[in-house]
């Protein structure tokens, strides 16, 4: 992997990621939170949400692998001096801000996390009424009618929680893709630009305490990445969540999930 490249991703990850991807995707009660930030699941069986999960555990007696390292630049020859250094400065934040492709990603992300969270909310209220739907009804039922409509009805959270996991999962991944996308491009831009310039060093602005305008490269290629990458490519929405049901129907175990709200 060139150099360049490697060390723009690792500048522009530690830079860029907390703002486009991260952020409330789920939002629910109090008590919900405290449980499961993910998921609210009256009288049931909390479940971990995503970041929960163990990580893969390595086979006993397998090497862990070390994370893979850049190559080296070959070593001068004997007795020659290195180049003199040319420097210049890139703005990262300011290249996000101006960048039409990093605006239209952050918007889409933030549609849909807005669309999750107004789908989990509205489940959410369903639940609540199945199950006051349920305590009014209790006392004409008989011992085994009221746990199959429990049983149902944790059957139909269940399916919900999965549903609305894999939502959350897809709009990170799908955040993740187009950073990818991003960086590479910033990555080819920045070496293009600063071969143009003859500049063989380039630091990102925050680690410089003072620097002269010309050496300031951040306005070129802001310019030239919004023309090399107009627009991200953002991956589809995945599986969607489920069908809210009527307040006084009762809950059916596997309900089919609704398509997305566009």
């Amino acid at each position: 992997m060139d150099m360049t490249q490697t060390v723009i991703g690792r500048v522009l990850r530690a830079v860029v990621l907390t703002g486009l991807i991260a952020g409330p995707v789920l939002v629910g009660t109090a008590s919900a939170q405290q449980q499961d930030p993910g998921f609210f699941v009256p009288g049931g069986q909390q479940r971990p949400a995503q970041g929960g999960q163990r990580p893969a555990q390595r086979p006993q007696g397998q090497p862990a692998q070390a994370p893979a390292r850049p190559a080296a630049p070959p070593p001068l020859p004997a007795g020659q001096a290195p180049p003199a250094p040319v420097i210049g400065i890139v703005d990262i934040p300011e290249i996000q801000r101006v960048s039409t492709a990093f605006t239209q990603v952050r918007e889409e992300l933030e549609r849909r996390r807005a669309r999750l969270n107004e789908d989990l909310q509205r489940e959410q209220n369903s639940w609540r009424d199945a199950q006051q739907a349920l305590a009014t009804e209790r006392a004409g039922l008989s011992p085994e009618q009221i746990r199959t409509r429990e049983r149902e009805l944790q059957d139909r959270i269940t399916d919900a929680q999965r549903i609305f996991r894999n939502r959350a999962q897809a709009i990170e991944q799908a955040g993740q893709a187009a950073l990818v996308e991003f960086e590479r491009a910033l990555g080819t831009v920045i070496r293009q630009v600063a071969q143009s310039r003859s500049v063989n060093i380039v630091l990102p602005r925050p680690l410089v305490i003072l620097n002269e305008p010309p050496f300031d490269l951040t306005e070129e290629i802001a310019q030239q990445l919004n023309r090399v990458l107009p627009r991200a490519t953002v991956p589809p929405e995945g599986e969607a969540a489920p069908a809210a049901a009527a307040p006084n129907a009762p809950a059916t175990p596997r309900q089919q999930p609704a398509q997305p709200r566009r």
